[in-house]
């Protein structure tokens, strides 16, 4: 089901602060950067190796980031994988049992479909799915 991590997500208070420490700091370069107005965040992404850094930053305190960030602080908020068929990865995780965020692929960054597994099945971790449409 899983073809690669496509990216770990960070949410951040300002990507503009964090992006001091990524760019300058670790050598990194913003490949992409938008704002997904559906999951009310600014996104930065940053290559590392075949995967990415996603940087995350609220646009809304009342979308998941935004209260993300005001519950636990800036850190590690998703790992995204991606998979050939999302609707179909889906629709085994819940036969299986586990707690979906989203039933159906919502829009995401990249133009691609995404939707999210809660962290009650998962060991405590949010975890992504991303299928390119």
């Amino acid at each position: 089901m899983l073809k690669k991590i496509d990216h770990v997500g960070i949410a951040v208070p300002n990507i503009e602060e964090a992006l001091k420490f990524w760019t300058t700091g670790m050598q990194t370069t913003v490949a992409h950067a938008e704002e997904v107005a559906a999951q009310k965040v600014k996104v930065a992404f940053l290559p590392v190796g075949e995967t990415n850094i996603e940087l995350l930053e609220p646009t809304d305190p009342t979308g998941a980031v935004g209260q993300a960030l005001q519950k636990r602080g800036p850190g590690i908020h998703h790992i995204c994988f991606e998979v050939e068929d999302i609707r179909a990865a889906l629709a085994h995780l819940k036969a299986q049992g586990m707690t979906l965020i989203n039933q159906e692929p919502v829009p995401g960054a990249h133009n691609k479909l995404v939707a999210f597994v809660h962290p009650k099945s998962s060991g405590g971790i949010l975890i992504e799915l991303s299928q390119p449409k």
